[in-house]
């Protein structure tokens, strides 16, 4: 017989304390940080934390001056946080899947929305699509993230990973554009077609064009962008 007990229940979705990997997954869509320093994360995604931490907003010359120009164009200095101390921090991002993937070596962008947190040691840039943004209101914007370390994404469902290969160019729509690999430099591919059919203001006439090696992520969602 099913037992529904209230300590039942509680003890099925308890948290693994025995964990201690610096990212754990708690569950598909919620993320635990077992911090010991500092790291980052998508400001307003923390949901609950123990242990002595301290939250900030990332500061607009924190990182140089370079990624500040940047910051205040995109809007993205008010989307990260830091987080120090030391504790266990519990992320989530509107109930968006959590991906956990380990850089050893290499680079990757991640649109600014779909990044939810990241190691320390990860080096990082802002890169703005600036003719995207031209095009979709709210405009787009990625982070160029590389070295060595852990980063947390999320995606809205199961994402899907489609290889890029010279000679096939892959062509997606950057509202349901998640990820890619740092050997690609997505260009700009106007159907004209679809904007007579669906109307000048539709997005889905403008797309990614993703040629030469490598792989993109997208998720079965269009999501729309904010720099606010």
């Amino acid at each position: 017989m099913q037992d529904y007990s209230v300590e039942e229940f509680i003890r099925a979705k308890a948290q693994d304390e025995e964990a201690d990997s610096f990212f754990q997954m708690e569950s598909d869509h919620l993320l635990e940080v077992n911090l010991q320093g500092k790291a980052w994360a998508k400001l307003g995604t923390m949901i609950a934390y123990v242990g002595q931490v301290k939250f900030s907003r990332a500061g607009l010359l924190e990182h140089g001056v370079g990624k500040f120009v940047k910051k205040a164009l995109s809007g993205e200095g008010a989307k990260l946080m830091k987080m120090e101390g030391r504790g266990r921090v519990y992320l989530a991002d509107e109930g968006k899947r959590v991906q956990i993937l380990n850089l050893n070596g290499d680079t990757i962008f991640v649109n600014g929305n779909d990044l939810l947190a990241f190691e320390d040691g990860v080096d990082w840039d802002i890169k703005m699509m600036r003719r995207v943004s031209g095009m979709l209101a709210g405009g787009l914007f990625n982070v160029k993230l590389s070295g060595n370390g852990l980063v947390a994404i999320t995606t809205h469902y199961e994402p899907l990973a489609l290889r890029v290969r010279p000679g096939s160019p892959i062509l997606t729509d950057p509202n349901a554009t998640v990820a890619w690999s740092g050997s690609l430099s997505p260009g700009i591919h106007t159907d004209i077609s679809l904007k007579t059919f669906l109307g000048r203001g539709s997005g889905e006439s403008i797309q990614l064009k993703f040629q030469g090696e490598g792989w993109v992520l997208l998720q079965p969602f269009e999501e729309s962008y904010s720099t606010t």
